[in-house]
């Protein structure tokens, strides 16, 4: 069974959806790393976790310019997690394959981020955010 209200609909959002997604591949991929590599590799998952629950955790706070703050937040952890993707690659702990399917999705997430944050300052800028559970 579906539950939905107001506060779960970040779950309609794309960018949530994909970055989701990216975990779950990530995840994949870097669990079958080596013992020694473990805290590197359980450091760029949780990174790569904390893109999804950013964006959702600004989102139930309804309050636009904290909903802004974490995402800015999301977008920090996306860069901290592009840089583990590069250094893996030069170091040869991941293949050029697995880092171009990585790299594509992280890609499309974290510039469905740079717009859901742009979309939101237009709405501060016109004033247009809507943070009421109350309809008219």
């Amino acid at each position: 069974m579906e539950r939905k209200n107001i506060n779960r609909g970040f779950k309609q959002l794309r960018v949530w959806n994909d970055a989701i997604d990216l975990y779950v591949l990530s995840y994949k991929l870097f669990l079958n790393f080596p013992f020694e590599l473990k805290k590197t590799a359980g450091n760029c998952i949780d990174s790569v976790h904390s893109i999804s629950r950013n964006i959702a955790e600004g989102y139930c706070r309804k309050g636009l310019k904290e909903y802004l703050n974490f995402l800015n937040i999301a977008l920090g952890s996306s860069g901290e997690y592009h840089s583990c993707l590069v250094s893996f690659l030069k170091a040869t702990q991941i293949s050029k394959e697995d880092f171009e399917k990585l790299d594509e999705l992280h890609f499309k997430t974290e510039n469905g981020l740079i717009q859901l944050i742009k979309s939101l300052q237009q709405k501060m800028k016109d004033g247009t955010w809507e943070d009421s559970f109350l309809r008219d």
